[in-house]
C-alpha cells in the first residue's frame, strides 16, 4: 500500500523551482490501480539545489518510510501528520461567499478586498509539547495590509478605467489596491494544554540573530513525508496584473521548511517579492530551533530596463513547437522597449534579478526556554 501526491511540472534552472537549478532528481514507478503491483506511472521527484521548495513536484510516500520516520498522518478527512513532537495541517477551501465577505469587510473597516480570498484556508504547524503554534491565513495577513497602508502604486491613466465598476464612475486609487502584506506568519501560545507554563503566555517572540537557514542541509537527498501549498488570497489588480500570497510547505524525516511569497506585478510598473521562509530542524530539546528568514526585492519596469535586466528565455523548443509559443506570447510596450509579459509571470525565475530592499533573519524565543 503506497501514498502518493504527485502534480505536473517543468524541469530546468529557471523553472518552477524556486530561485535554484535543480541538484537531482528520482524517478518513481507506481501502479494506478492500488490492487496490483505493476509499475505503470511514472512519477519524478525534484530535489532542487539549496533546499527550495519546488512550485510543483510529485511525491511518492511508502507506509513504510511513514511508519520508519514516526509519522502519525491525521484523521476525520484533515489533511496532514503528526511527526516528531509536531502536528502539521493544510486546509484547502473555497474562496468566501458574499456573506462572510461582508463579515470580513466590517472587522477589516475597509470595503476594498482582493478578488478572490481563501478565507478558510490555512497552513498550521503546532509543536504539541509547548504549545507554541505557527499558523499562515489571509484574515492577518490582510489586517497587515490594513496597518501598512502603503500608498497606491502609480497606474497608466488608460489602465484606470478598468478599475470601474460601473460606467462613467470616477475612479480615484485612494488606497493600496495591491494588497501588499508585510505578514509573515502569526503565532501563538495554546494554553489548553495544562503542561504549558503560565510564564509562556504572551512570550513569544522573533528576536534577530546572526544564524542563517542551512541551505546545503536543505538541499540533501531524503524522502519527502509531506508537501502541501495553500492560496491565500489573489487579485489580478482588473488586469493590469497580479497580486498573489500563498504558502507551501515540506515535511523531511529531518524538520521542516516553508515559504510565504507575496508576488505582486503592476504591468509595466512595478514588480515586488516579499518572501519568507522558516525552517525548524527536529530536535529532542524542549523547545525547538525555528528560524526565520525574511527578503523583500522590488523594482520598476523600468529600471528593470535601464540596467538591460531582460527576463530569462524559455528552454529552446522544437520548431513547429516554438512558432506556436511565438504566436500565444503576449508583448506590450511599455515606455518605447517591448516587455514579454508571459515571462513576467514567474517570480521565481526573476527573484534574483530584482534588487533586495530589506533582508532579515530571526529565531523564535518562548519566555522560559534557552
Amino acid at each position: 500500500m503506497k501514498t502518493v501526491i504527485s502534480w505536473a511540472y517543468g524541469l530546468g534552472h529557471g523553472g518552477p523551482c524556486l530561485s535554484f537549478p535543480i541538484a537531482s532528481i528520482t524517478i518513481i514507478l507506481q501502479a494506478p490501480n492500488p490492487m496490483e503491483d505493476k509499475p505503470l506511472v511514472v512519477l519524478v521527484n525534484q530535489h532542487p539545489a539549496g533546499g527550495e521548495i519546488p512550485a510543483t513536484m510529485a511525491v511518492q510516500v511508502d507506509e513504510k518510510e511513514l511508519k520508519a520516520a514516526g509519522v502519525e498522518v491525521l484523521s476525520d478527512g484533515r489533511r496532514g501528520l503528526r511527526v516528531r513532537g509536531w502536528e502539521i495541517e493544510s486546509s484547502n477551501r473555497s474562496i468566501l461567499n458574499s456573506r462572510e465577505l461582508q463579515l470580513w469587510e466590517e472587522k477589516l473597516q475597509t470595503s476594498h478586498l482582493p478578488e478572490m480570498i481563501f478565507g478558510n484556508s490555512s497552513l498550521t504547524l503546532k509543536h504539541v509539547a509547548t504549545g507554541v503554534k505557527i499558523h499562515f491565513n489571509a484574515f492577518d495577513a490582510l489586517t497587515g495590509w490594513k496597518r501598512e497602508a502603503l500608498p497606491p502604486v502609480e497606474v497608466p491613466a488608460a489602465a484606470k478605467w478598468k478599475f470601474r465598476s460601473k460606467p462613467f464612475q470616477e475612479v480615484i486609487l485612494d488606497y493600496d489596491y495591491t494588497f501588499t502584506t508585510p505578514y509573515c506568519g502569526s503565532e501563538m501560545v495554546e494554553t489548553n494544554n495544562e503542561q504549558v507554563a503560565v510564564d509562556y503566555i504572551d512570550g513569544l517572540r522573533w528576536e534577530d540573530c546572526e544564524e542563517k537557514i542551512d541551505v546545503v542541509a536543505l538541499a540533501s537527498k531524503e524522502p519527502i513525508l509531506f508537501y502541501d501549498e495553500v492560496v491565500l488570497y489573489e487579485d489580478e489588480l482588473a488586469d493590469n496584473g497580479v497580486s498573489l500570497l500563498t504558502v507551501k510547505v515540506r515535511v523531511m524525516p529531518s524538520g521542516w521548511f516553508l515559504l510565504l511569497r507575496f508576488w505582486l506585478r503592476v504591468d509595466g510598473v512595478l514588480m515586488r517579492l516579499r518572501d519568507t521562509r522558516m525552517h525548524c530542524i527536529f530536535s529532542e530539546h524542549a523547545f525547538p530551533v525555528i528560524l526565520r528568514e525574511s527578503c523583500w526585492r522590488e523594482c520598476t519596469f523600468n529600471a528593470l530596463a535601464a540596467v538591460n535586466l531582460s527576463p530569462p528565455c524559455s528552454p529552446q523548443l522544437p520548431h513547429p513547437q516554438q512558432k506556436k509559443k511565438n504566436k500565444q506570447e503576449k508583448r506590450v510596450a511599455y515606455k518605447g522597449y517591448q516587455v514579454d509579459a508571459a515571462a513576467y509571470n514567474d517570480p521565481s525565475a526573476l527573484s534574483q534579478r530584482l534588487p533586495i530592499i530589506m533582508h532579515k533573519t530571526q529565531k523564535l524565543k518562548l519566555n522560559g526556554s534557552e
